[in-house]
């Protein structure tokens, strides 16, 4: 058994070799755990309830499910072709190596926007999460203890969940991989005890219709159209919680059978995630009792729990939802930091040295642990004056994070037959599967830079453009004064028999 270990770390190897990197990370990832990442961040238990409040006010309950059933498909269809990719490519670079990779001219260029792009993406991602899980965290307190939380105090909670992820991931991939194997199991458990508590407990429920059927516009919108504009917008909801897969590719350089258990990987976490989350989307919208007064809650999941099932339930209830929510946070800062990881190892970021260390005992990146972290925390500073940061953070994290998954399925839709494919890929079916999904994230990236509420005003502004704007135009001045003269693409640290030799003199 061990002999057949062996073989399959020495191939992994040969095939990062042969992308011109050494071995650094420490291969202890099973497929299994592979999917356990990527599930585990999209974690239905997180980005379907932190943004339930945002479906109620913009479509209601139509949009919430059939929304759900929309998003999911295009989503498999984006993980698809990126899981093609992923499969020729298996580094923790990732969605940047690729486009470098993939471009037929400009290749240097296109990798650099794709980077900054999925640098952004990813620390948003890990912002939206644990902000969602310490504005759940503040609603149990004021449930259990009568702690009412204010904009600044949730601030704090979240900070304090940022800085227990970062110490989580500084133990290692070995804990971080035990722990994704019991989340995949608490999200599904989960879903199954909130569903069911939902179905039996409460003595009334909503009709199909009223699931189903009924739109509700709260956003403030109410010109000519409005409704369709709305509705688009409040795709949001599903589109952030469809986020993060790309963790599978992050985690390939620590994976066994890299290249075809990583795009499995992503794929089994959208599908699994759709399946799931449209149970506990439907479960929930059928156990609403007063659609205004949740709606108009701080945390409606959480009001609609104890309205169903009463006070001691619904704490129960939303006590699993904080768990999966931490796991999830957990999770992101791990394939945030293996990315800032990678790109620091091809020399695109300042100070790359010290985010490129490895911790010699744990194998870990453990300084781009902390950046990842610190990135986080930043995004989500404006939520101190700006009531609706939330949304802004969820807009930056799906827009940032879709556009890098895009731009390398593009660049290799582009390349058509030259393309090198991997041993998990599309066959006849990447062009029509990789135009459609260029084709929605367009639309997608489009629809969440608009306005989210009406009035527009300082603190109902959705400054996810500004995030972007400040980051791509950032990233283009620093091209321009002295990246390119620099920054070449993914680094080759040698040949594969080079770097074969090397490890073998280092002991790794």
């Amino acid at each position: 058994m061990s002999q057949i270990k062996d073989t399959t770390v020495s191939d992994d190897d040969a095939e990062l070799h042969r992308l011109g990197y050494p071995r650094k990370l420490a291969r202890r990832m099973s497929a299994f755990d592979n999917f356990g990442v990527s599930f585990t961040i999209i974690s239905i238990l997180s980005g379907c309830l932190t943004l339930y409040y945002f479906g109620m006010a913009n479509g209601g309950p139509a949009l919430i499910t059939w929304g759900w059933v929309a998003v999911g498909g295009m989503t498999m269809l984006v993980g698809f072709s990126m899981g093609e990719v992923c499969s020729a490519f298996p580094t923790s670079g990732a969605l940047y190596f690729y486009s470098a990779k993939l471009a037929k001219r400009h290749g240097p260029l296109a990798s650099w926007y794709t980077g900054w792009l999925n640098a952004l993406g990813q620390m948003a991602v890990t912002a939206g999460i644990d902000y969602g899980a310490a504005t759940f965290i503040g609603a149990y307190a004021a449930l259990q203890w009568d702690f009412v939380p204010t904009q600044h105090s949730v601030l704090g909670i979240y900070l304090a969940v940022l800085v227990a992820h970062g110490l989580l991931n500084t133990f290692g991939v070995r804990l971080v991989a035990i722990l994704n194997r019991v989340s995949v199991w608490w999200h599904l458990i989960g879903v199954l005890v909130i569903v069911g508590a939902l179905t039996f407990k409460p003595a009334h429920h909503q009709s199909a219709s009223f699931v189903f059927t009924k739109f509700v516009n709260n956003s403030g919108f109410g010109f000519a159209g409005s409704g369709v504009y709305v509705a688009a917008v409040g795709l949001l909801m599903a589109g952030y919680t469809f986020t993060g897969y790309d963790a599978s590719a992050h985690m390939t350089e620590e994976t066994s059978s890299a290249s075809i258990a990583a795009p499995r990987g992503i794929v089994r976490a959208i599908y699994v995630s759709w399946i799931a989350g449209f149970v506990l989307l439907v479960g929930i919208t059928f156990a609403i009792q007063n659609y205004s007064a949740e709606a108009s809650a701080s945390v409606p999941p959480a009001q609609i729990f104890v309205d169903a099932i009463g006070s001691t339930g619904g704490k129960l209830l939303l006590l699993i939802a904080i768990v999966a929510q931490l796991f999830c946070g957990m999770s992101s800062v791990t394939a945030n930091s293996r990315m800032l990881f990678a790109f620091s190892r091809d020399r695109a970021l300042p100070g790359s040295r010290l985010w490129y260390k490895v911790n010699p005992r744990t194998k870990t990146p453990t300084n781009a642990v902390w950046l990842a972290v610190a990135g986080a925390f930043i995004l989500a500073a404006p939520s101190w004056w700006n009531t609706t940061a939330y949304g802004a953070v969820t807009s930056i994290a799906t827009i940032g994070l879709y556009l890098a998954y895009i731009i390398p399925v593009y660049l290799r839709l582009r390349l058509g037959e030259e393309f090198r494919r991997g041993p998990w890929h599309l066959g006849r079916w990447s062009k029509p599967i990789g135009w459609l999904a260029v084709a929605w994230v367009v639309f997608m990236s489009v629809m969440f830079l608009l306005p989210q509420s009406s009035p527009i005003t300082a603190h109902t502004f959705n400054y996810a453009p500004v995030a972007l704007a400040v980051v791509l135009v950032g990233a283009a001045v620093w091209w321009f004064a002295t990246a390119r003269g620099t920054y070449t693409g993914p680094v080759s640290y040698g040949t594969p028999e080079q770097l074969a030799a090397m490890e073998a003199e280092g002991g790794s």
